[in-house]
């Protein structure tokens, strides 16, 4: 169950980089959510992976409830988005499962491919509303992530990361109509 949640996860990443339309991007920024909620909620967090649902829900629900409604998955020139979100998701399994020992590797492969993906189309978008839906998915990656710490790391990290996912769209998102 934790090895779908993760993929779940990476998936979501995935759509995030390869959509550019609010629809494409609502599905992933809500695949991560539910990816790291699950992971949440298989080591007894039961509360913190509500919040992470409850984050990514608000940021859902924003995307979709404003502009114009568009999957835009695949669009021209999104080949090297591919191949990014593929190499992403090869590198975090070799990294979560050969590099690294113990238990936990979902949860590691689930944060090295969400937190990579994100960085990347951080800086290679070109869209508001990408850029802040990918600071969305980065708050999740990284409040799921916090359940790697040995001591846990308490209510904080998902309440915050929840509250910067859903905070991120409420940002008005201008885009250029000019030459």
């Amino acid at each position: 169950m934790t090895a779908a949640a993760a993929f779940v996860a990476w998936a979501g990443a995935s759509v995030i980089v390869l959509a550019d339309g609010r629809r494409g991007l609502a599905a992933g920024v809500g695949l991560v959510a539910l990816g790291f909620a699950v992971l949440a909620w298989a080591n007894g967090l039961w509360l913190e992976g509500a919040i992470l649902i409850a984050g990514g829900a608000v940021s859902v629900f924003e995307l979709v409830r404003a502009g114009p409604q568009e999957w835009g998955l695949m669009a021209p020139g999104s080949t090297p988005r591919l191949i990014l979100a593929v190499v992403g998701a090869i590198l975090s399994l070799w990294v979560a499962a050969s590099v690294t020992t113990g238990p936990g590797a979902p949860l590691r492969f689930a944060s090295l491919a969400v937190l990579g993906l994100m960085a990347g189309r951080l800086l290679q978008s070109q869209s508001a509303i990408a850029v802040l839906t990918a600071a969305a998915g980065l708050a999740l990656g990284l409040a799921g992530a916090s359940g790697l710490a040995p001591s846990g790391g308490g209510l904080a990290p998902y309440l915050v990361g929840a509250l910067i996912a859903a905070g991120a769209m409420l940002i008005p998102a201008v885009e250029s109509r000019g030459a």
